[in-house]
């Protein structure tokens, strides 16, 4: 299956049976260019396209394309929401703790969900499993590293 950002996001739009307007495809070419972004930084790029568009109608927009099925939100603890339109598969997350850089992590073991809870037959399926990984990406490995030899030779 073909990533969703490949097709037109007026044509995502009508599929899903939204109304196509001026801020829905710019927050959804917003997205397609910025993999997780926050709302701020959603609203920022909608305005430098369409000029001034309030905040609540960037959270609308997410919200419709949330509901519809066109954008996917993730929320790692301790983080603002950020919003993708990576929505074909079941994917992971893995979250830099230095920067908050968020970077997509295929399925871990075979297809979606790809992980199953053992020993729980309450009548739940299954549909999807999020996992997020956390670390520290090689650009703040690199400043703690800077950092940590500024302060050694500032001691001796």
């Amino acid at each position: 299956m073909s990533p969703s950002h490949d097709v037109d996001p007026a044509a995502r739009l009508r599929a899903a049976g939204l109304r196509v307007t001026a801020p829905r495809l710019a927050v959804l070419t917003a997205l397609d260019g910025a993999p997780h972004s926050t709302a701020d930084d959603i609203a920022a790029r909608v305005r430098e396209a369409l000029g001034s568009v309030s905040t609540q109608a960037i959270y609308d927009v997410l919200r419709a394309c949330v509901t519809a099925g066109l954008v996917r939100r993730i929320e790692p603890a301790g983080s603002s929401a950020r919003y993708e339109t990576r929505i074909d598969d079941n994917h992971h997350h893995l979250v830099c703790r230095g920067c908050g850089r968020v970077t997509d992590v295929d399925c871990v073991v075979g297809a979606a969900p790809c992980l199953h809870p053992v020993g729980v037959d309450d009548g739940f399926t299954v549909d999807e499993a999020e996992v997020v990984f956390w670390g520290t990406c090689s650009d703040c490995r690199a400043r703690q590293q800077i950092s940590f030899h500024q302060q050694e030779e500032f001691a001796e």
